[in-house]
């Protein structure tokens, strides 16, 4: 319904723009078609995607860089820190754009966290053959305000950032638009679509957690109990207790380790707390990065393990660098807004002895300096759950099989409309439309192209032979999970 009434639109617009404007305020393009010949060369100048780029108001030139078949750009816009007092302060964030066309559909990507600068075709953007931009989440340097408000980060703040982005190259890419995101991403994405449900054509989030009642986390403790094989969770699980019970040996090589590179323990309180909290990790990182396959790396009998041998397959999966002053500084404003509304898991360890486990999973607030006050908002998650139950429409969720954070997925209730939740097998937290049994697969296919408004005729009368309509480049396309350590979506 929402697609008819936009392209009604847009096709009353157009209407309007041809009989009134009239050659004085055609494109060059359309010059060229009715005069027989090339655009002049002021018409190509003007006509020119980066020049088009910014004229937006509030849009500047960090730099572009190069890629066959695209332009991209890494850009600033100026933001305002509060979108309900806009005249209260500006930021600049930074956002990306990889160019192909501007009569193709535009994917809207945000990984929720900082963006990156090297050009990268997300799924979405592959399926639909289409442009992409991608935005810097508030608050991820260099996209924070100076001083911080951190009162100000919050998923309402964000999404404003989204739909002011969204209008603003609007006026350049005129065909459909489809959110995406993945993990935090996706999340985002999500709670874009709660809060301007008007803007985007299609939402496709991946791997979105969906933590409704931060205190009910039991649905986690479920998962550990069956993922994978039981020979991989022994043997994972002997790792993890067998790294408590040599703390003393293994927390004075962290100590050496971190004299080395400079590390410190202020934010988390010290060296014991920043030890648990990798060992902690462990199981929950080799599931949400690895593969069944991948037990075959792990210490089949942790008791007779080296030191040297449980220490680095903690450190690989988990990271001991990350519980450092260094290691969570990058990432305060995930915690801020996990400690204030997006909620965080909290597992059990029936596979240890309570003596050994002196913390336990450690709350936001330890990640955070102590000095950035921080109030957990209750029922901003419920909100969002609810709305999407009742409202969602034309999207697509798809979670991993043995990914922890899909133990507590975005379901759907009655009142959604063309909207699915798909499980790819066996896969991780980088589970992808790819990555579904074939008849989903095509199934989903088929929606991305069809709310891009691109699904050939074929696909509209058999979305079984859906597939990409862009293929695969293997430095522009991303597939795999982007590892982080420690936990966290």
């Amino acid at each position: 319904m929402r697609k008819a009434l936009r392209w009604l639109l847009a096709l009353a617009v157009l209407i309007g723009t041809v009989s009134t404007a009239q050659a004085a305020t055609a494109s060059p393009t359309l010059d060229f078609a009715r005069a027989g010949g090339p655009p002049s060369p002021e018409a190509t100048v003007s006509a020119d995607i980066k020049d088009r780029l910014l004229s937006v108001p509030g849009m500047s030139l960090i730099e572009e860089k190069p890629y066959p078949g695209y332009r991209f750009f890494v850009l600033n816009y100026t933001q305002p820190v509060d979108h309900r007092h806009p005249s209260k302060g500006t930021f600049q964030q930074r956002i990306t754009v990889l160019h192909k066309d501007t009569a193709r559909p535009t994917v809207f990507y945000t990984g929720g966290y900082s963006v990156s600068t090297t050009p990268s075709r997300r799924e979405p953007t592959q399926i639909v053959d289409g442009n992409q931009v991608s935005m810097e989440y508030r608050y991820f340097t260099p996209s924070r305000p100076e001083p911080a408000d951190w009162s100000k980060l919050d998923i309402w703040q964000a999404a404003g950032d989204q739909h002011r982005v969204f209008k603003a190259l609007k006026k350049i890419y005129s065909q459909n638009w489809i959110s995406t995101g993945g993990s935090k991403g996706g999340m985002t994405a999500t709670y874009y679509e709660r809060f301007y449900p008007r803007d985007m054509d299609g939402v496709v989030a991946y791997v979105a957690p969906n933590d409704v009642v931060n205190g009910e986390d039991s649905a986690y403790d479920r998962f550990f109990e069956t993922v994978g094989t039981a020979e991989c969770r022994a043997r994972l699980n002997g790792v993890q207790r067998e790294a408590l019970v040599r703390r003393a040996p293994l927390e004075e090589k962290y100590e050496a380790y971190a004299a080395e590179n400079g590390y410190t323990f202020d934010t988390i309180g010290g060296l014991d707390r920043a030890y648990e909290a990798v060992v902690l990790d462990y199981v929950w990182g080799f599931w949400q990065y690895s593969t069944l396959a991948d037990c075959a790396d792990i210490p089949a009998d942790a008791k007779n393990a080296t030191d040297d041998e449980i220490w680095t397959s903690v450190d690989t999966i988990s990271g001991f660098s990350f519980y450092t002053d260094q290691g969570l500084a990058p990432y305060t404003p995930y915690y801020y807004q996990a400690g204030t509304q997006l909620g965080a898991p909290t597992i059990h360890f029936p596979h240890i002895e309570k003596k050994y486990i002196r913390y336990g999973y450690q709350p936001p607030r330890n990640f955070v300096p102590r000095d950035i006050p921080m109030r957990f908002q209750p029922f901003v998650m419920d909100d969002v759950d609810a709305w999407v139950k009742r409202n969602a429409d034309q999207m697509l969720f798809v979670y991993g099989e043995n990914d922890p954070w899909g133990a507590e997925p975005f379901r759907l209730g009655r009142g959604a409309r063309d909207s699915y939740v798909y499980t790819a097998p066996g896969m991780n937290h980088g589970a992808n439309v790819a990555g579904l049994v074939a008849e989903e697969k095509a199934a989903a296919t088929a929606r991305i192209l069809d709310w891009a408004g691109v699904a050939p005729a074929s696909v509209r009368a058999d979305p079984s032979v859906a597939k990409p309509l862009a293929k695969f480049d293997a430095r522009l396309d991303r597939r795999d999970v982007e590892r982080e350590p420690a936990l966290r979506p």
